[in-house]
């Protein structure tokens, strides 16, 4: 039987690169609950969702002590920690913190995101963090939740299949948190068209959001109001309200 006074493994990865100041952050407040290994890009992998490398071999240093930069995707760090660098099984995977929010759609391109999302396909509690901020980061207030709320996940588990992805505002007092859905945005220009010296044309995705939408309990309402936002995503995402119905398709 194991020991309950025994430390927890906490495995920590992101998107914006082992060197990036959300990961240490994270990393030093989480020390503080259990031993905590960081396995993350070397390099910025922003969005780029749940991608995993096949085509090439993948390569790791040892950067620090219970260091390591992967020269993968999100994905690959959590895959290869999980089943090759770390020496035991993490109790936890704790991706962030992100410079930047993950609210609405962005969890279908985050690679923060991910990273939370195959921890929970390898049945380990995951968590997702990111600071809603474009400038300025502060990254302590979403540290010291991240400790909070992986100390109370220690006690009570996740639902099954079920990851959380938690959005901290910025640039106001933190009220509390809220637990949430997923809202959805609206984009101007989401494709910019410009061209180049030479006269050849050249896109950016990308664009200003217009609005949102999803009501008082959506992820945007709670950042907007100061709350943290704290929203349950499940792994299956089969629309099970519109089976009945298309079980009534006739298709020739």
């Amino acid at each position: 039987m194991a020991n309950p006074k025994e430390k927890k493994v906490i495995l920590i990865s992101n998107d914006d690169g082992i060197r990036s100041e959300g990961i240490l952050k994270l990393a030093a407040s989480l020390r503080r609950a259990g031993t905590v290994y960081v396995v993350a890009p070397d390099r910025e992998r922003s969005a780029a969702s749940h991608s995993l490398t096949l085509h090439r071999p993948l390569r790791v240093e040892e950067v620090g002590p219970k260091m390591y930069a992967v020269d993968g995707t999100p994905t690959d760090c959590v895959t290869l920690a999980v089943n090759g660098i770390l020496p035991v099984r993490p109790d936890i995977v704790v991706s962030g913190i992100n410079r930047g929010g993950n609210l609405g759609e962005d969890v279908s391109y985050s690679g923060t995101v991910s990273a939370a999302m195959e921890g929970t396909l390898l049945n380990i509690p995951s968590i997702a963090m990111s600071l809603v901020a474009r400038e300025n980061y502060d990254f302590k207030p979403a540290a010291a939740f991240a400790l909070k709320l992986v100390k109370y996940v220690f006690k009570k588990g996740l639902p099954k299949d079920t990851l959380l992805n938690v959005n901290v505002p910025a640039k106001m007092a933190i009220k509390g948190y809220k637990i949430t859905k997923q809202g959805k945005r609206f984009f101007s220009d989401v494709v910019v068209e410009k061209v180049d010296p030479r006269g050849k044309k050249y896109y950016w995705i990308g664009g200003d959001m217009e609005r949102w939408e999803g009501g008082e309990d959506a992820d945007f309402y709670a950042i907007s109001k100061g709350y943290i936002s704290i929203t349950p995503i499940h792994l299956d995402m089969t629309n099970h309200g519109s089976i009945q119905e298309l079980q009534r398709w006739d298709i020739k």
